[in-house]
């Protein structure tokens, strides 16, 4: 039998050959872990390269988009250029180019896109669009008032600035010494000008045209009614300028791609659904442009947002018949600037198998 002291050494010399491989496995776990949370914590440099892969790749130069990324840290991959009518204005990895915007019936372009920079667009001469407000319309630009003065005119940016004529100046002392003998004279011949015309005998009508009397005798309620012609015309011109821009563009729509139905009027009921996607404050404006009547529209406004947004586009189908064509729907949505639910909808009916791009 050993002696004790050799059976300590070799528990010693165990245990110590144990605690160095533990070391080594702990040591190993920790450069493995520190390893893969460098990769899940990777950060690429703003503005210069995008992440892909756990590793950083340069971005395409603006003009292009990225078709292929890169293989290697650091590299670029494969750029391509932007195609007609798209554009990217800033180096990128995007994996398309954006679509380019159209200037609206409204505005007038000012610099036409390219494949570095967007469309420019501003409103047309008479009217104009705040620049801290979303441009949805160009609103027309106002007129002084007769007791008033223009200070600052009309640009595309800013509206008419008016502020009160000033009483009498410094014409005051001569302007009253000239009038002041002339005020009873005045004064009589007012009066007397007054009582004929107001009196109603039967000579003083019929020698007026229809046209003056109609002037005498409404007083302030053609304000009034001005006022409400002003509110109906409004809601009529943006429907009729839709219309006109349809008209406009109808060369364009005809020679891009139109979307098809894959099952008739059945494909166009399931779109209906997809317009949930639309913002809740372009409602109103939305179903106007398409061609529905207030009364409808408000007799659905107690509905939830989605019931009735599709009442709502049921009542265009049944009231369009043969002519509902889900591209005047994408047309609408892309009048009034909403391109990104225009191509959300479009993306969902195609996933979804309602409709295909007529070349395909």
């Amino acid at each position: 039998m050993p002696p004790p002291q050799f059976l300590v050494f070799q528990i010693l010399l165990l245990l110590n050959v144990t605690l160095a491989a533990k070391s080594h496995l702990d040591l190993a776990w920790m450069q493995g872990s520190i390893k893969n949370r460098s990769r899940r914590d990777i950060s690429c440099i703003d503005g210069q390269a995008y992440a892909h892969d756990s590793i950083c790749c340069l971005n395409c130069p603006a003009g292009t988009y990225v078709k292929k990324a890169c293989i290697s840290d650091l590299e670029k991959g494969v750029c391509e250029p932007c195609e007609f009518d798209t554009y990217t204005e800033h180096g990128n990895g995007l994996p398309m180019c954006l679509q380019c915007t159209k200037c609206r019936i409204d505005q007038e372009t000012t610099e036409k896109c390219t494949s570095t920079q967007n469309t420019h667009c501003k409103c047309k001469q008479g009217s104009f669009c705040l620049p801290d407000q979303a441009c949805e319309v160009c609103k027309k630009c106002s007129k002084c008032k007769e007791d008033e003065e223009m200070v600052k005119s009309c640009t595309v940016s800013s509206n008419t600035v008016c502020r009160k004529r000033s009483s009498m100046g410094s014409s005051i002392p001569v302007t009253f010494i000239v009038v002041l003998p002339l005020i009873p004279v005045l004064i009589c011949v007012l009066s007397i000008l007054y009582w004929k015309w107001s009196k109603p005998s039967k000579t003083s009508i019929t020698s007026r045209s229809p046209r003056k009397m109609v002037k005498i005798y409404m007083g302030d309620g053609d304000e009034e009614r001005e006022m409400s012609l002003n509110v109906h015309n409004s809601k009529m011109d943006e429907s009729s300028q839709f219309q006109s821009f349809l008209e406009q563009n109808y060369v364009d729509r005809e020679s891009s791609r139109r979307l098809v139905p894959l099952n008739g009027e059945e494909s166009l009921k399931k779109t209906f659904d997809l317009f949930e996607e639309m913002d809740v404050h372009y409602h109103n404006r939305f179903f106007r442009l398409i061609g529905l009547s207030d009364n409808v529209i408000k007799s659905t406004e107690s509905s939830f947002p989605e019931d009735r947004v599709y009442e709502l586009l049921k009542n265009w189908m049944e009231k369009e018949g043969m002519k509902a064509d889900f591209n005047n729907l994408i047309e609408a949505l892309t009048y009034l600037d909403q391109r990104l639910s225009a191509e959300n909808i479009i993306a969902k009916a195609i996933s979804n198998g309602y409709f295909k791009y007529e070349d395909e």
